[in-house]
């Protein structure tokens, strides 16, 4: 029997791309998954969108929070809802590859890996390729991954049992917090190096906004992370190298 993977997807005001990130999970060649959208109070039909879906099919599920409690909450509540051996995370505007849970899993089995990441391309929001494949190491440690975040968290994996009770803290680049987290547990995470995933990239994003990447990074030294003012300084220096090498792929 192939283990249940657990997919949680929060969404905000994603009407315009839910629907491709939904049948990009429909479309995987690995077919023992259940998906938990979680909506955080969207203005839009981000929710009718979603119960279209919930109607065809009993592995899709929804929870339409009431109350607005931003991204972390919302993973939080999805990760409490799962069922699964594995917990896989796809925000609501990146797109999976049909092999990319049959590839992960098998991997993570065979090797009885605690969490895994794949390589990926870049979209834009007409779902345009703007990138070349955008490479994964074979493994990351937290030492390696403090001093660049190489997993883009929509093609992350992990084993439920590694994650026990973490939970995602409310910060900036509260993903990238919660792995750093996650391998002081688990040691290693290891990458597949193979475009398994699209990642959006979008005008109003966090992630496109530099000076406050460069902030929320700099608050994950020091504050999360509890690093020293000079060595944050040199962390600092290399993030913001690496994040203008990836951008020239």
């Amino acid at each position: 029997m192939e283990p249940l993977v657990s997919i949680v997807t929060p969404c905000y005001n994603s009407a315009a791309f839910i629907k491709e990130t939904l049948e990009s999970v429909l479309a995987q060649d690995y077919k023992n998954w259940e998906i938990i959208v979680v909506d955080d109070r969207s203005s839009d039909n981000t929710c009718q969108i979603v119960e279209v879906f919930t109607k065809r099919h009993d592995c899709i599920h929804l929870i339409a929070l009431t109350q607005n409690g931003g991204v972390a909450n919302a993973r939080n509540i999805g990760m409490a809802a799962a069922k699964g051996k594995y917990i896989a995370f796809l925000d609501s505007d990146d797109i999976w590859l049909k092999d990319k849970l049959s590839r992960q899993v098998s991997y993570m089995e065979k090797e009885l890996l605690p969490l895994t990441f794949c390589a990926y391309k870049r979209i834009n929001e007409q779902g345009k390729e703007i990138s070349g494949q955008i490479p994964v190491p074979a493994s990351v440690n937290y030492n390696a991954l403090l001093a660049h975040n190489v997993v883009i968290f929509s093609t992350s994996m992990m084993l439920k049992s590694a994650v026990g009770d973490l939970k995602f803290s409310r910060a900036g680049h509260e993903d990238w917090i919660f792995l750093l987290q996650l391998l002081k547990r688990c040691g290693q995470g290891y990458g597949i190096n193979h475009v398994l995933a699209f990642y959006r990239v979008r005008q109003n994003s966090v992630s496109s906004n530099k000076l406050k990447a460069i902030g929320y990074t700099w608050k994950i030294f020091r504050k999360s992370e509890g690093i020293g003012f000079l060595r944050s300084a040199v962390l600092l220096g290399r993030y913001a190298v690496s994040a203008s090498l990836k951008r020239l792929r």
